[in-house]
């Protein structure tokens, strides 16, 4: 099989998610290094630290895609004060090549947001909040905000948080008064999606589902909707399937490797 430049990956996930499709607070794409080398193989993670530099270093991985941005706030210097620096300073002395897909991939259609709708089972997935269409090299490319499905079959309130549970492995779920009807329209939003609360209302959703949700925003719905606030780590775990998706179907011959290390900096006791 040909060999593969690291930009050539880059060009397949920018195709599917395009940059354009990002918060303009964002500041996803490529973070670290050059681009004109071949790819010894990529490293799928949600954040980027030390150990994820370690991990491409013990895997032979020249390129690390994540989902987080390593690189979100202005750099005032590269130094060993914080483990950004230092995370930068590492990979570039191993000459490893950081990219970043974050609320890019998180608009795009099939993205992080139609993952998460794949692992409930929803069916008939489609947008709802703001929706934007921007236009690429051979073609236009949708994105949204969140997403909306449906079960194929309704469920009680305490079975669908039992399977949520299950299926995302979380410890613990904040939730509202349980609805005292099935639930069979759910909207979502992986991470921080707070900021669609009302527009899931607005779509006659019986569950909307996120990472984080603030204390207030559970006042007031009750048996109007069911708030699940599931961790934002928890909700975007599976982004690294949807890399090894892209990479694997645009660049075959590269080596595609998810990493073994739960970068989630909370923890419950």
């Amino acid at each position: 099989m040909r060999s593969v430049k690291i930009k050539e990956v880059i060009d397949a996930l920018e195709k599917f998610a395009p940059l354009p499709l990002q918060e303009s607070y964002d500041n996803a794409g490529l973070q670290v290094g050059l681009t004109g080398a071949e790819v010894s193989g990529a490293l799928l993670c949600l954040d980027v630290t030390e150990k994820i530099v370690d991990e491409a270093i013990k895997l032979g991985c020249n390129l690390i895609v994540a989902h987080h941005p390593l690189i979100f706030r202005k750099l005032s210097h590269i130094s060993d004060a914080t483990y950004v620096e230092r995370t930068v300073v590492k990979a570039i002395k191993n000459d490893i090549a950081i990219v970043a897909m974050h609320t890019n991939l998180d608009a795009a259609m099939g993205g992080v947001n139609y993952k998460i709708a794949e692992k409930f089972g929803l069916k008939n997935v489609r947008f709802f909040g703001n929706k934007q269409t921007i236009s690429i090299a051979g073609g236009e490319v949708l994105g949204g905000e969140g997403v909306i499905g449906t079960f194929a079959e309704p469920m009680a309130a305490d079975d669908f948080i039992i399977m949520m549970k299950r299926e995302f492995e979380v410890e613990c779920v904040q939730t509202n008064e349980l609805l005292r009807r099935p639930i069979q329209t759910v909207a979502l939003c992986g991470g921080a999606g707070a900021f669609l609360l009302n527009k899931a209302i607005g779509e006659k959703a019986d569950a909307f589902v996120t990472g984080e949700m603030h204390y207030h925003d559970f006042f007031g719905h009750e048996q109007e909707i069911q708030i699940c606030s599931i961790g934002h780590y928890q909700s975007e775990q599976f982004t690294t399937e949807v890399f090894r998706e892209i990479i694997e179907r645009a660049c075959p011959s590269v080596k595609c490797y998810t990493t073994d290390i739960n970068t989630n900096p909370i923890i419950y006791i």
